[in-house]
């Protein structure tokens, strides 16, 4: 199988890949975090300082409010809850009727000044992702940090008093699972219902999908990969996992994404990797609809076999049933 993803598209009559309607418009609102995750592509951490203005946030509002075929605003940092224009953007896409997702790293919620950030949520009853790549605390502190599995329990347990994940309180919280080292991830199903038997029992947390996703061999975790000198290993399983039948649901194909500056991406990755939207618009103040971009062909690179492997992956977790 060639190991170019351009071409292995081509082998499989897949290309080219293009656009199509957009229905999410995701913003990295900025790379502060509390956290140093080892495997975050973003490499966000506690000493960044990149944040979206005030004045990008209202163009993205502006463009969302004329942009009707987009029903979700998905934002996404670092931790978007640090930032200031988190809130405003919240109850911005709210009023314009448009669903919101905060992917949150749970612990944000129980930092100083925070502790109104989950009612807040639920207040403006904000889809909440949730970042828990285990159900162990050795797991997860040894990606996340010492100590996050237990702050992480205790703000799902925050979010859980106030509704999220129970059934008809209309406040929706998943979770999202990674793994630890150079590996697919294994079912989501089964994974999901290993989930809900364990955190259910042992800390009362419901929530209602898990979604797996693939690590991405770029930035922290692809520093990682050649660390431990695992790197062409980890790209020979994606490439050979490769799986067309993920092709049509890639979210490059529905999803632009937009940095803190205003940039736009064909997804959250190529951002990382500064690689630009294909085609003339290169930023939200060069647009005046999301519309715009439709049938544009997707910039692509080596990272989009980890999209495509196995079951695939997307922030929406895995894209197709185990064959």
């Amino acid at each position: 199988m060639p190991a170019d993803f351009a071409d292995t598209l081509a082998a499989h009559g897949q290309a080219p890949l293009r656009r199509g309607i957009a229905t999410t418009l995701q913003l990295n609102v900025g790379r502060r975090c509390d956290l140093a995750c080892h495997h975050c592509h973003v490499e966000a951490g506690p000493l960044r300082t990149e944040a979206m203005s005030l004045a990008t946030a209202e163009r993205a509002l502006a463009l969302l409010a004329r942009s009707p075929e987009v029903r979700t605003l998905d934002l996404t940092g670092g931790a978007p809850e640090l930032h200031e224009a988190f809130r405003p953007l919240v109850a911005g896409a709210r009023r314009l009727g448009r669903g919101v997702i905060d992917r949150c790293n749970l612990t944000v919620l129980e930092l100083p000044g925070q502790q109104d950030t989950a009612a807040f949520l639920a207040e403006h009853r904000v889809r909440i992702v949730a970042s828990l790549p285990c159900t162990t605390a050795e797991n997860v502190d040894g990606q996340r940090g010492r100590g996050v599995f237990e702050r992480s329990i205790a703000g799902l347990q925050r979010l859980g008093a106030l509704g999220y994940g129970s059934p008809g309180s209309g406040l929706e919280l998943d979770l999202v699972y990674n793994p630890t080292g150079p590996a697919l991830p294994p079912p989501q199903a089964e994974l999901e219902a290993r989930y809900r038997a364990e955190l259910g029992q042992r800390f009362g947390v419901r929530f209602g999908r898990l979604l797996t996703i693939t690590n991405m061999p770029i930035k922290r975790f692809a520093h990682v990969l050649a660390r431990d000198g695992r790197g062409a290993e980890y790209m020979s399983l994606l490439v050979s996992h490769f799986n067309p039948r993920t092709v049509p649901e890639l979210m490059c194909r529905t999803m632009v994404s937009v940095g803190f500056d205003g940039a736009l991406y064909d997804c959250d990755f190529n951002q990382m990797l500064e690689i630009p939207l294909a085609g003339r618009a290169r930023s939200l103040f060069e647009v005046d609809s999301l519309a715009e971009l439709a049938s544009g062909p997707v910039a692509t690179g080596p990272h989009c076999f980890g999209c495509t492997a196995g079951s695939g992956s997307s922030c929406g977790g895995s894209l197709v049933a185990p064959a």
